[in-house]
């Protein structure tokens, strides 16, 4: 019996991309955000459904109505909903919605 070689397949370390401000796309302005706490969402940004459920407005483009278009910079910061509050920056689910969109292979 011969002896078995082994073979050394060399692994590669992938670095996760790295989100901040600056390059960050909003992506997380495209998914539907529950109001489920009162912080403060002025009522021109919430959309109430027909059984009394509360969401945060997104316009026809998709985006939240309070996103401003041209920084991608909640224009309700300090008023954002709880969901908003708790969606971190550079989270396995803020890399998934930027890979979704895309935005991943710019950085």
């Amino acid at each position: 019996m011969s002896n078995p070689v082994a073979t050394i397949i060399p692994i590669s370390t992938v670095t996760p991309a790295t989100v901040s401000c600056a390059n960050c796309q909003a992506c997380c302005c495209r998914l539907e955000v529950m109001i489920i706490s009162d912080t403060g969402v002025p009522d021109y940004h919430i959309s109430t459904d027909q059984w009394g459920g509360q969401t945060m407005l997104r316009l026809a483009d998709g985006w939240c109505s309070a996103l401003n278009r041209d920084t991608y910079r909640c224009t309700i910061y300090d008023q954002r909903p709880w969901v908003c509050r708790e969606f971190a920056m550079g989270s396995d689910d803020c890399l998934t919605e930027r890979a979704e969109f895309n935005v991943g292979r710019s950085l």
